[in-house]
């Protein structure tokens, strides 16, 4: 499995000024790449190779007076950004064909873009010093804030500066699964929602913590002094970046609970049970900033990876699983029932639930029985 692990660095004013022509030339590499493509589809021309464009975009451009200075930063810099270029494509396409969610065509990168990013695989050279600091070519020794230590060698690692003026140091590694974690007879079922951010099948209910709702009021008014400052002027400048930094903390607080709350459910479960929600079909009601506010589908994104990290079990129930309508103690189906009613009786049993629970735990049973099927599917198939 390969995990990325991001850690903030702290370049020095030199290095800033190194790391802007890498992000820069990055950036041009990638246009002059797209804007190559664009004309031979124009045109009606064969689609241009990635080795061609390499020698004609990067290596032959080095020799001309108006791309010189692309020999002031790694060469692999570049090489990476005409290979972000055929990612991006590949998903279009791929799109396209109905293999992946849908996703827009390339479009073309702006210096004044929220996140710059450029990548250096182990071509590159670059290393990490005796003294913990990262040393990148062309660019120098590079202080990282560690906040723990990496399980084997990084293969890559991406400089990315984000909207707020920050840089980070993110490394994918490789792991051969040797943090299996002890084997428990813990099963839950998780049933995510806005009043509460997760019930579980065991009874506990997670507050939300509505961090972007809570800090509104402050986003609002670094927002509206943004909006009086004069277009271009020095202050829109620092005002944007504070905007930017207002949204960092809430997103960064965001992910902070949710790494949190997804590492405590696979430590204490084998087996985890959650919802196929239909997230982009509610961001599109009235409920929209709530649901954003949440942020479901990153949670469930790292409860998953996660399980299948530490060798638990992970399920998505189907979202048209009728786990509110279902009584969890005789199985008897109720009926629909409006979001107003958050208790209610069996008809069949006459058992008092609590609706977000007898979910849960409605969740709880229907994954354990797909998880049983998958086991058997695999078994019949000699996995």
């Amino acid at each position: 499995m390969q995990l990325r692990y991001t850690f903030r660095i702290e370049p020095g004013p030199g290095q800033r000024m190194a790391l802007g022509r890498a992000f820069g030339c990055a950036r041009v590499v990638y246009n002059d790449a797209l804007r190559a493509r664009e004309t031979a589809r124009r045109h009606g021309l064969p689609f241009p190779k990635t080795g061609d464009l390499s020698k004609l975009l990067i290596t032959d451009a080095k020799h001309k007076p108006e791309r010189a200075w692309l020999s002031e930063v790694s060469a692999v810099v570049l090489q990476q950004s005409l290979r972000d270029l055929d990612t991006a494509y590949k998903n279009f396409f791929d799109s396209l064909k109905g293999k992946r969610p849908r996703v827009g065509a390339p479009r073309f990168k702006s210096r004044r873009d929220s996140r710059q990013a450029v990548r250096f695989t182990a071509n590159a050279r670059w290393s990490l010093t005796p003294g913990g600091k990262l040393r990148l070519p062309k660019i120098g020794d590079v202080k990282v804030k560690w906040s723990r230590t990496l399980p084997s060698t990084p293969s890559t690692v991406t400089v990315v500066k984000d909207a707020a003026g920050r840089y980070f140091a993110s490394f994918v590694v490789e792991t051969d699964g040797s943090e299996v974690l002890p084997g428990t007879t813990g099963e839950v079922g998780i049933d995510l929602g806005l009043t509460h951010f997760a019930v579980l099948s065991d009874g506990r209910k997670i507050a939300s913590p509505k961090f972007f709702r809570r800090a509104e009021k402050k986003l609002r008014k670094a927002q509206q002094d943004l909006s009086r400052k004069a277009k271009g002027s020095s202050n829109r400048k620092k005002a944007v970046v504070k905007v930017a930094r207002a949204h960092a903390k809430v997103a960064d607080a965001r992910r902070d609970f949710h790494h949190k709350l997804s590492t405590t459910v696979v430590r204490e479960n084998q087996a985890v049970h959650v919802e196929d929600l239909a997230v982009k079909g509610l961001a599109r009601t009235s409920l929209a900033k709530s649901v954003h506010d949440a942020g479901w589908s990153t949670f469930v994104t790292m409860l998953e990876y996660k399980a299948t990290r530490h060798g638990r079990t992970f399920t998505r129930v189907d979202r048209f699983f009728p786990s509110s309508q279902l009584c969890s103690a005789c199985g008897f189906k109720d009926g629909p029932k409006p979001l107003a009613v958050r208790e209610w009786t069996c008809t069949g049993c006459s058992t008092i639930h609590d609706r977000d629970v007898n979910a849960a735990r409605n969740i709880r049973t229907e994954g354990s029985k797909v998880a049983a099927g998958r086991a058997e599917t695999q078994n019949a198939c000699g996995g």
